[in-house]
């Protein structure tokens, strides 16, 4: 079986796209909740609150040529890619026209904007706001179309449009592929873009934050007090790369990935159940050969939603007891979708890296229900940590699992 490391990893983000700014800004407590006055006029929406990313200007970046078929979730994930790509060295280099070469990438949706562009025909029998990208910039999978065709890739693609678990499945079934012998490189990770339509689905559910005069202090992932989650926006691609073949070009390796799993719970579409989501993390165990007590570190999805922190925690506590530390980073970025568990995956190498993991933010009180865990609250940690788990949890009971090695 091949070894599987992550050689590139970039993001945008609410807190910056980079590292050290996002580091700079959860060391200070800041999070990326912001109010969304535009939304104050939408009849019936419960929430106004988001955590869009910060300014990125990207007119003039690429020929408009290259992308005119992408909305601003595929020019996100370009982005996030391009970086990528430039940190592991092979933004130029041949093995992406090789044919082993893939893509795996994906999407809650498309970009929404062109959803009024078929509006039109539907409710107004008129094709005069198509045009020729309408769909491709809708479709699922158009940040791995438009990834793959910027850079002439010719290897595999995988879409993984699994709404909350699409970057984490992108990456666990990148991984397969170099495992097998399938490809040498993957590039992966999930993306999102802010819009109404997104928060609506959450709204309906009454699973918002209605914190609208405070963002600052919401979501608040497992805490007593919760009410909801924020919905947020980002991108982030992790070059995954065979071992050998990133050792005979000199790459730096970030992590390792040892080990990965998923399932659904066959049971609702909506409520998760803790029974799966804790097969999942022991079959990532299995996978990668590793015994619980060897996780110093679990980075959770920790919505801020009563059953999905609830179920999350009790299955948490079943696979590993009540030591292991644990957080959310949505607390800071929102759950950005799609793009979450490529962002939180990136985000926990680089913690483990530098050898210091944040607290939850707005965590003061854990809710009772929750099963006993080591939150991570208040302050962050100085933690040296050979194996860490990233877990996601998705609409339509899909579980991920995903463990890195430092």
């Amino acid at each position: 079986m091949r070894r599987v490391v992550v050689t590139g990893m970039s993001g945008v983000t609410s807190l910056g796209h980079t590292w050290n700014d996002i580091q700079e800004n959860m060391r200070k407590g800041i999070t990326g909740t912001r109010h969304m006055p535009e939304w104050t006029d939408i009849d019936g929406m419960n929430t106004q609150l988001a955590a869009p990313i910060q300014k990125l200007d990207l007119d003039g970046r690429w020929p408009r040529k290259k992308t005119r078929s992408m909305g601003p979730v595929a020019l996100y994930a370009l982005y996030a890619t391009e970086q990528a790509l430039l940190a592991a060295g092979l933004l130029d280099h041949p093995v992406l026209r090789s044919g082993r070469t893939g893509v795996a990438y994906g999407s809650s949706f498309g970009s929404p904007e062109p959803m009024s562009e078929f509006a039109e025909l539907l409710f107004h029998r008129s094709l005069k706001k198509l045009t020729a990208t309408s769909y491709i910039r809708m479709m699922s999978h158009t940040a791995a179309v438009n990834i793959g065709l910027f850079y002439g890739l010719q290897g595999r693609i995988i879409p993984t449009s699994t709404a909350c678990t699409s970057g984490s499945m992108a990456i666990g079934y990148g991984a397969e592929a170099i495992r097998y012998g399938l490809q040498d490189v993957v590039i992966a990770g999930g993306a999102e873009e802010i819009c109404p339509s997104m928060a609506s689905i959450f709204d309906t559910l009454y699973a918002t934050s209605t914190r609208n005069d405070d963002p600052k202090s919401t979501p608040r992932p497992f805490d007593k007090d919760r009410d909801g989650l924020v919905i947020g926006e980002g991108a982030s691609t992790l070059i995954l790369e065979e071992y050998e073949h990133a050792v005979a070009r000199g790459a730096t390796i970030y992590s390792e990935i040892v080990g990965f799993a998923t399932n659904t719970d066959g049971n609702h579409v909506t409520q998760p159940t803790a029974e799966t989501m804790q097969q999942a993390m022991r079959m990532a165990l299995k996978d990668a050969k590793l015994n619980p007590e060897q996780i110093g570190f679990v980075n959770g999805h920790g919505t801020a939603t009563e059953f999905g922190d609830i179920a999350e925690a009790s299955a948490t506590n079943a696979v590993f007891g009540d030591k292991v530390p644990i957080h959310s980073l949505k607390s800071y970025f929102g759950h950005t979708l799609g793009a979450c568990g490529a962002l939180e995956a990136w985000l926990a190498i680089e913690m483990n890296r530098c050898g210091w993991f944040a607290p939850t933010a707005n965590l003061k009180v854990v809710d009772p229900r929750c099963a006993p865990l080591d939150y991570m609250m208040n302050q962050g940690r100085d933690l040296q940590v050979e194996y860490l788990m990233s877990n996601n949890f998705a609409f339509g009971g899909i579980n991920t699992s995903l463990i890195f090695k430092r």
